[in-house]
């Protein structure tokens, strides 16, 4: 049965890169525009898809440009009830944005995969009302089936969506009656790092060098990583 699972979790992997595969290629010429401008890339999520938005911050391999999105209440470890609270309340998203000079040279990455809520809708409009593009991880398929708490949702707000695939509820095993092994985690995760790739290749291409992060924990990744925090420490102060 595991041995199972491996395989239909690499054939579900490998059926979201290449649905995607068209709008990864155009999020990632957005992406490099913004980060050669020296904008700003924005990543949010609420509940578990904070799972993703730490995988795009400060992480070792990762982009040294990205400034999170977060509010405590939003994260299941300060309050699991209170969590879903938070982000089905309307208003939560322009608390956040509050004091946040969004332009068109950012670019705003939102991962939800029910894309229902208040909290990544409004993100979603209120960027694009500043001329920020939006990308929205997300699940057509789960977000098509779940209550549109907020009228509307973020795959219909967002200017590109990435369609994780996950089938709604999130769980993925048994396939025939899945309870368990939720996999969009997983998912999000393999669509940022085909970002990434794609943004290097890009970058290497053009012969520009694309601002990545050093591992602390090996040798020179401090100080490699020293230029990268006075760059982007004052437009980012959670670096601190």
């Amino acid at each position: 049965m595991t041995e199972d699972y491996g395989t239909f979790l690499r054939d579900e992997l490998g059926r979201v890169e290449q649905h995607n595969a068209d709008t990864l290629d155009k999020v990632a010429d957005v992406l490099l525009a913004a980060i050669k401008a020296d904008g700003t890339v924005l990543t949010a999520g609420a509940g578990h898809s904070l799972a993703a938005v730490a995988e795009t911050f400060y992480r070792a391999g990762g982009l040294a440009c990205v400034r999170p999105l977060y509010h405590p209440s939003l994260l299941p470890m300060h309050g699991a009830l209170s969590s879903t609270t938070a982000e089905r309340r309307s208003g939560l998203a322009a608390e956040v944005l509050d004091g946040v000079a969004l332009t068109d040279k950012d670019v705003l990455i939102i991962f939800s995969t029910s894309g229902i809520n208040p909290y990544p809708v409004e993100l979603a409009r209120q960027a694009k009302a500043a001329g920020t593009p939006v990308v929205a991880f997300t699940s057509i398929a789960t977000s098509s089936v779940a209550p549109k708490r907020a009228g509307t949702t973020l795959a219909e707000e967002a200017t590109f969506v990435l369609d994780n695939l996950v089938i709604p509820g999130d769980a993925a095993y048994p396939p025939a009656a899945p309870v368990t092994a939720p996999s969009s985690s997983l998912a999000n995760a393999f669509l940022w790092n085909l970002l990434l790739v794609r943004l290097l290749d890009r970058a290497t291409a053009t012969g520009f060098d694309l601002p990545l992060w050093r591992s602390a924990n090996v040798e020179g990744g401090d100080a490699a990583n020293k230029a990268m925090l006075a760059k982007y420490t004052p437009r980012i102060d959670v670096l601190a």
